[in-house]
């Protein structure tokens, strides 16, 4: 399973100069990575609001790039009724974060090439 909707992630390449892409790649890490802080920080704090609303941030801001599979672990994170437990998810979303990260990395080299 891909990281990334070749799809969103393509056609948002297609559609953008260069640079613009770059920038909204960056723009999603630097998120990215503030965003899985606070996540992980709410999860050790035992504070369900702030876990969900980093988990809700997280799957928009992910949406937005087609990281489908980071969007759909941001939201078991956001469900209340989801049985899984941050000790379990947190770890899921960071090994989707990264491997989105990787992949989106890549699709910026090949669109810079063109």
């Amino acid at each position: 399973m891909s990281a990334i909707d070749p799809q969103i992630a393509e056609q948002l390449a297609q559609d953008l100069p260069p640079a613009d892409f770059r920038r909204i790649i960056e723009t999603f890490e630097d998120d990215l990575s503030r965003l899985s802080q606070q996540l992980e920080a709410a999860a050790i704090a035992g504070n369900w609001d702030g876990y969900q609303r980093a988990a809700h941030s997280l799957a928009g801001a992910a949406a937005a790039v087609g990281a489908v599979p980071l969007e759909q672990a941001a939201r078991v994170a956001m469900d209340p009724r989801s049985p899984h437990p941050p000790t379990v998810v947190v770890p899921v979303i960071r090994d989707r974060a990264q491997a989105a990260l990787q992949e989106l990395s890549a699709l910026v080299a090949r669109f810079d090439r063109r």
